[in-house]
Order: structure tokens, then C-alpha cells, then sequence
């Protein structure tokens, strides 16, 4: 396919030292072979072919328009690339990087100069690249991404076990049962396919053998040594998002290096991005691109080292398209100075710090295991019910405290910060801290939240029991966050022993004593900064539009089965059938997950992820069906996967396997 000033190669082989090919999607300027141009790569398990073909296909015309080549790979054992995928982030995937790299600036038509980048997997990707210093390499676009790979990615939190963890497990199981496409492999695909169905790893398995922050979670955390990224590094969030701590992590940890963005976006990239305003996404990379692949004066370097957007009295909604809300800037982030609160003797939430020697105020709280339904995803994909809803049905099983209605506005930029003293009767509980804007209507909007395993309380690597009874202080540090609490609303801190289905139970239920006295909460003053304009993107609607086959839908609910004592948390994720209209390619996926507790046990909680997937061109079609399970008693996780494949009508393989993990203080 051509186009009046660049190429599509639909597929180009790449093979590596030890004979494996990787398959590769390739936007090539015209004249590349005269005039020798930079190149961006993008490196992913996704599937070149029909997983990410339509983000791809929004984004890099542009940049070959602008002279620069898309290099489009999938990892090994993803799409048409030979082999069986290792794990996430393994040694072996950024070694297969580092030699992808070299193979881009070694063709005839590169200048030698490669950039790298990608949201999620590829945003993560790409920053451990980078650490690991390829000579080729000259700067990387981060977005939706980590510096830590423990505390900040889908698997757990301060010590917490995430539900996205097994859902991730589940998406990965159904996207990795995927064939190659026969069209651009041939007659091998059914090998190749049998071999990887054969072969897959239990992803869920291993994550969950390493439940502390050990060498394994160590391994592509980039915080374990900033110093290791020597080229300059666009890192871009959005408050929707569950990554948005990373670009505040990266300007601190990468002073010199580091550019943040940070927008009200879900888990997309920010020209296509929900809720609205976008942002030129496409220009500001160009110029990127340009500044460190080209050594032009694009004004890059020039950009300030944070901008963000500051939510101005967000308010929940069954789908939120665009946010209010004002952009910022500025030249040089500094630690923010911290406004402090405490609770006075009324219970109330004030300015001030806790006072020494008060005498204790001990109040004890146990939420009902299903707090939390209004917690929304961790990373989300849409701003309908994927974002946390109303907190007054949260609130109602949370100790809250909050301020009187403020007199005057009130700015925040960065991570809130909450320090109390906690008893525990058993070795160890769950806490929740939710940072809330009461408006003035009642309506309760969650701003930032934390979360601690109080086993976890110094720290990720070594967990030790709490000393029972006795009151110890604990610290939690909020999400990011960029929000202004308008005069007349209420700050709230709600704060609760479950936060269901987000965050998994531990094996008992024991409650907390808190310290109302001891209670100190800071909050991240914005300070000084320069309101700024930035640029939105020419083209309010960039992603192609593929021919729908069967149309898709989404379905997020909550039952409660007062007879049963059961909570039920279902999500249902159809795709929807839809071809491409130049490859004939038809794709469908379908995500079934059910989320189980009793709110008055914690062993009764188990969840669900169900997904089917579906490929077809004319005479030709296969499915499959993912199906992983987790259960949990006092001792272990249980855990169960099932995987069947199809072609056209007739299976074709089938396989289970079981697996019973020790708890780790989760």
C-alpha cells in the first residue's frame, strides 16, 4: 500500500543472533532510500496485525508524513514473530529490544537514530530499554507506564494484592491463544499456533510466587537506578489512569532528563484520548522526534518539566466526554509545599498539624468486605463505569472525617500524604485512604486514594506482622493527583479495612483502632505556576473506521444477593465483531469476569476472567477460550486455568492446569 509520501510494509522480518524472526509493520517515508531518516519503535505483545492496527494506523502516517519511520514489532511468540513469550519484561524481551534497535539503524535507509515508545506494555518497555543504555537509542515517549514495577503497575500495591492482576492474567491467557495470520505466514500458522498454545506460561502463577517487592519485581523497575537513563524521556499520563504517578516519579528521579504531561485521560493515547480536552499528541512527538533523532531546533528541549491539567470540581457521571478543568505548568518541579490537616475533638477534619501529647481518641472500624464497587478499574480503557463512581456508597462503610465548607479556593499538584497511629488484633489488615470533594449537592468525588498492607508498613521487601494490640504509626502515600476543591465544598478523608473488589481481603477480617488524635493528613499545594494553552489535536476523530460485523457492548454491574449474603461484581466486554477492510482480517473479543465475597468473609472471595477470542477471514476461522480462576483459603491461593481452541468448528487442543501458591502476608 502506498501512500503520496510513504510506504506500508505490512510485514518485514527482523531475525535475531539466534535465528528467530520477529515480524515487523514498517511506515517508510518515500526517499528514505536517498535521504537516510530516523525511526521510532514501538515493541509490544499486542498483535501488529489487528490488536493495536487501529492506534498504529492513527499514528504513524503521521510521523512517516513527517519524514520519520514507524517500525511496528511484536515481541517473540506474539502475532506472526516466531516463538513463545517468556513472561513480561523478561531479560530476554529487552535483550530481543536492544537487537531489534541495532537491526533498525544498521538498514540503508536510517540515519542511525532511533527513538522508542508506547503506552503501557510499550511505555514500560521502552524506559527499561533505555536504561539499559543501547548506542542506537537517542530518546523514548513514555506514556501510562512505571518506574516500579511492584507498587505502581496491575499486581499489587503497598503490599495490597490487586484484582487487576488476575484480571490481567485472564487477558493475557485469551490474547496470547491468538494465531498467527496465515496470510502473512503461510501454511506454518497452525504450527506455530499449537506450539504456543502448548507452550504458553502461566503468567498468574509466577507473579503471584513473588508477593514482596523481591529481585524479581526489582528487574525493569527503573527507580532501582534512574541514573541508567541517559537520553531524554517524554513521560505522559492521565489522571483517569492508574499510572498517573509515574511522570512526577520520572522528573524526580530524572531531573535532567525527564519531561511530564499529565492529562484527565483514560488509558489511551492522548490524541484519541477520554475524557476530552486531548492534546496534539502527534505534533508534539514529531517535534520530539526531531529535536533528538535529528538535532533540530524544534523547541522540545525547551518545554517545561511539568505540565498538567488540574480537574476543577469533577463530578461522576455514567460517562464523562470531557473534564472542566484548566492547564498549568511548570519550568521545574520542586517538592510541594504540604498544607496539613488534622481532627479536632468534634471529629472534624482541619488546617493544622496533629497535636503533641493530646490524649488518644481511639476509634475502631471494620467496612464490610464489599466496600469499594464504586472503585472503578485500576487502568481503564473508557470513562463510562471503568471510573470510580459516587463515594456515598463507599463512604457509608468508611470512617470519614471533613472539613467545613471551604472559604476559599484550594489548588493541589502531587501526593497526598496521611500519617496515623493504628492497633491491629491480628498480624495484619488492609487500609484504604480516599482523598474526596463533597460538593456542596452531596455528590462525593474521589480524587486520590492509597492503599497499605499493614504487613507492609517499612517497607515492600520484608513484611513482618503487626505487634497486636499495640498502637504503631503508619504512613500512607496517596495516588497523584491534580485537582482544585472549589469555596463551598468539603475536603473528606474517608478511610476503610476494604476497598472489594480493587484490592483482595486478607484471610481474617480483625478491624482496626485508629487514633483519631494522632491523624495528620498533607495535602500537595499547586504553588507556583503559569496557566498555559496546549494545543489540541487538528483531527477530533483520528482513528480509522474498520467495517463492524457484529456490533459490540459493555455491561459493569453490582448485585447483592441479600439471601445468599453474597456481593456479585460482573464486568462484560464485547468488542464487537469488525474486519479490516484492506487485510479482510475479522476480530472479536469477548471479557466475562464475575468477582464473588460474603462482606462478613474473607475467604469466600473468588473471581472469574473469562475471554474469548475470535479470528476469521473467508474459509477460514478459529476461537478460543480462556478461562482462569483464583480462590483463596487461610493458607494459599488457588488457582485454575482452562484453555480450548477451535478451528472453524472443531476443537483442536484443550489443556488445564492447577496451582496452589502459599500467602505471603496477602
Amino acid at each position: 500500500m502506498t501512500n503520496r509520501t510513504f510506504t506500508v510494509i505490512e510485514n518485514e522480518w527482523i531475525t535475531l543472533a539466534d535465528g528467530t524472526r520477529l515480524a515487523a509493520r514498517i511506515w517508510m517515508p518515500d526517499g528514505a532510500d536517498i535521504s537516510p531518516v530516523p525511526a521510532v519503535l514501538e515493541y509490544l505483545p499486542y498483535r501488529k496485525r489487528d490488536g493495536t492496527s487501529v492506534r498504529d494506523e492513527a499514528t504513524y502516517p503521521a510521523f512517516a508524513e513527517a519524514g520519520i519511520a514507524g517500525i511496528r514489532v511484536d515481541i517473540r511468540g506474539c502475532g506472526e514473530s516466531d516463538g513463545v513469550i517468556d513472561g513480561e519484561y523478561t531479560p530476554r524481551e529487552l535483550s530481543d529490544a536492544c537487537e531489534v534497535i541495532a537491526w533498525i539503524a544498521a538498514q540503508p535507509w536510517s540515519n542511525g537514530s532511533v527513538g522508542m515508545m508506547g503506552i503501557s506494555w510499550g511505555g514500560f518497555n521502552c524506559l527499561q530499554v533505555a536504561a539499559l543504555q543501547p548506542p542506537a537509542l537517542k530518546a523514548v515517549i513514555s506514556i501510562a507506564s512505571t518506574v516500579d514495577r511492584y507498587n505502581d503497575d496491575i499486581h499489587y500495591k503497598n503490599g495490597c494484592h490487586l484484582y487487576a492482576q488476575l484480571s490481567w492474567a485472564g487477558t493475557m491467557f485469551g490474547y496470547q491463544s491468538r494465531p498467527p495470520d496465515p496470510a502473512l505466514v503461510g501454511e506454518r500458522w497452525k504450527e506455530m499456533w499449537l506450539h504456543r498454545l502448548e507452550n504458553e506460561p502461566f503468567l498468574m502463577a509466577e507473579w503471584l510466587s513473588h508477593q514482596r517487592r523481591d529481585e524479581f519485581w526489582k528487574h525493569g523497575s527503573i527507580c532501582e537506578n534512574f541514573s541508567a537513563v541517559k537520553v531524554p524521556a517524554l513521560v505522559i499520563a492521565g489522571w483517569a489512569d492508574g499510572y498517573r504517578n509515574t511522570p512526577l516519579a520520572a522528573v524526580e528521579g530524572m531531573p535532567e532528563n525527564a519531561k511530564a504531561l499529565i492529562g484527565p485521560w483514560v488509558h489511551k493515547y492522548p490524541h484519541f484520548a477520554w475524557p476530552k480536552p486531548r492534546q496534539d499528541f502527534l505534533g508534539e512527538a514529531i517535534a520530539w522526534w526531531n529535536r533528538w533523532l535529528r538535532d533540530e531546533k524544534s523547541g522540545a528541549d525547551q518545554l517545561p518539566q511539568v505540565r498538567a491539567y488540574i480537574l476543577d470540581g469533577v463530578k461522576p457521571q455514567p460517562n464523562r466526554s470531557k473534564e472542566p478543568g484548566f492547564w498549568v505548568a511548570k519550568d521545574r518541579w520542586e517538592e510541594p509545599e504540604v498544607i496539613s490537616f488534622s481532627v479536632d475533638a468534634a471529629g472534624a477534619l482541619k488546617p493544622g498539624v496533629p497535636l503533641a501529647h493530646a490524649p488518644a481518641n481511639p476509634v475502631y472500624i471494620k467496612s464490610p468486605l464489599d466496600t469499594g464497587t464504586a472503585s472503578g478499574e485500576y487502568f481503564t480503557l473508557k470513562p463510562d463505569a471503568e471510573l470510580p463512581g459516587d463515594q456515598r456508597v463507599d463512604d457509608a462503610g468508611s470512617l470519614v472525617v471533613e472539613t467545613a465548607p471551604l472559604e476559599e479556593t484550594l489548588d493541589l499538584l502531587g501526593r497526598p500524604v496521611l500519617t496515623l497511629k493504628v492497633s491491629c488484633d491480628e498480624d495484619w489488615a488492609n487500609l484504604c485512604a480516599r482523598l474526596v470533594d463533597v460538593h456542596p449537592d452531596g455528590t462525593a468525588t474521589r480524587v486520590s486514594f492509597g492503599v497499605i498492607n499493614l504487613a507492609h508498613r517499612d517497607g515492600n521487601a520484608e513484611p513482618r506482622a503487626m505487634e497486636k494490640g499495640r498502637p504503631t504509626t503508619i504512613r500512607i502515600v496517596l495516588d497523584a493527583c491534580g485537582y482544585r476543591f472549589n469555596k463551598g465544598h468539603r475536603i473528606r478523608l474517608s478511610i476503610s479495612t476494604s476497598y472489594w473488589p480493587m484490592i483482595l481481603p486478607p484471610p481474617v477480617d480483625p478491624g482496626v483502632t485508629i487514633d483519631l488524635t494522632s491523624l495528620g493528613f498533607g495535602l500537595p499545594r499547586l504553588g507556583a505556576h503559569e496557566v498555559v494553552t496546549v494545543k489540541e489535536p487538528e483531527n477530533p476523530d483520528p482513528l480509522p473506521k474498520y467495517i463492524s460485523r457484529k456490533a459490540g457492548r459493555t455491561e459493569r454491574t453490582v448485585t447483592r444477593d441479600l439471601s445468599a449474603n453474597r456481593t456479585d461484581y460482573r464486568i462484560l466486554e464485547d468488542t464487537g465483531l469488525t474486519e479490516h477492510p484492506e487485510t479482510g482480517l475479522a476480530t472479536r473479543s469477548v471479557r466475562d469476569e464475575l468477582w464473588s465475597i460474603s462482606p462478613n468473609d474473607p475467604l469466600s472471595m473468588n473471581g472469574t476472567s473469562v475471554w474469548t477470542c475470535e479470528l476469521q477471514r473467508s474459509g477460514w476461522s478459529v476461537r478460543t477460550e480462556a478461562t482462569l480462576r483464583m480462590r483463596c483459603t487461610a493458607k494459599e491461593w488457588l488457582l485454575k486455568g482452562e484453555l480450548i481452541a477451535y478451528e472453524g468448528d472443531l476443537q483442536v487442543f484443550e489443556k488445564t492446569f492447577e496451582k496452589a501458591i502459599p500467602r505471603d502476608f496477602t
